[in-house]
C-alpha cells in the first residue's frame, strides 16, 4: 500500500483481485465515456477488464497497476508503465507514461487527480525520470485544461481503431509534462 495523503492511498493490483476491478471499471468507466460508445462502453470494460487482459497487463514490463483507494474505498485506478519512450518526441528523455487513471465520479473534484500527478511527479523525479506522458481524450475539454493547468503541453494525435467507438470520439491527444 502507498500513501499518498490522508485520504488517498494506492493499492497494488493482483490477479485474485482482476474480478473486483472489472466490477469497478463496470460502474466507474460508463459513468464518463458511455455516449462515446456504440453500446454504451460495454465492449471496451469486457475486453480491457477481461481477467485475461488483466492478468496480459500484470505481467507487462515495467509497469505497475493500481485500485486508487479514497478513505478505503477503492474508487478508480492506476495504470504507470515506467521507461516508454513518447514517440517522435525529439529529445531523448527517461520517460513514463501514465497509461490509465479513472475515478469514480462520486469523488470527482476533491482533488484525487491532481494529488495522484504530484505523487507520480515526485516518484518520477526520485526515480531520476524526465518527462510523463499520457494520452487524453480530446472530447473531454475539463481533462486538457486539467493538465494543461498542471504544467502537461500537447504534443501529438492518434486516433483509437474500436469499431464500436463513434467516429468524432477516436482522436487522441499525447500530452507531456517536462519534470527537470
Amino acid at each position: 500500500m502507498i500513501l499518498v495523503n490522508e485520504k488517498i492511498s494506492l493499492q497494488e493490483i493482483s490477479n485474485s483481485e482482476a474480478a473486483d476491478l472489472f466490477n469497478l471499471m463496470k460502474e466507474v468507466y460508463p459513468q464518463a465515456y458511455d455516449y462515446f460508445w456504440q453500446d454504451g462502453g460495454d465492449w471496451y470494460v469486457n475486453t480491457q477488464y477481461s481477467e485475461e487482459n488483466i492478468s496480459k497487463e500484470l505481467l507487462e514490463e515495467n509497469a505497475e497497476y493500481f485500485f486508487v483507494l479514497y478513505n478505503g474505498e477503492k474508487v478508480g485506478n492506476f495504470r504507470i508503465i515506467w521507461d516508454k519512450t513518447l514517440d517522435n518526441y525529439n529529445e531523448k528523455k527517461k520517460s513514463v507514461k501514465l497509461h490509465r487513471i479513472y475515478l469514480h465520479s462520486k469523488i470527482q473534484g476533491k482533488g484525487v487527480g491532481k494529488k495522484l500527478l504530484e505523487w507520480l511527479e515526485s516518484t518520477a523525479l526520485q526515480k531520476q525520470y524526465e518527462l510523463i506522458w499520457l494520452d487524453a481524450m480530446d472530447e473531454k475539454p475539463q481533462a486538457f485544461q486539467f493538465y494543461k493547468k498542471i504544467g502537461y503541453q500537447y504534443h501529438s494525435h492518434c486516433f483509437l481503431p474500436f469499431d464500436l467507438l463513434h467516429d468524432r470520439y477516436r482522436k487522441m491527444s499525447q500530452v507531456y509534462k517536462l519534470l527537470v
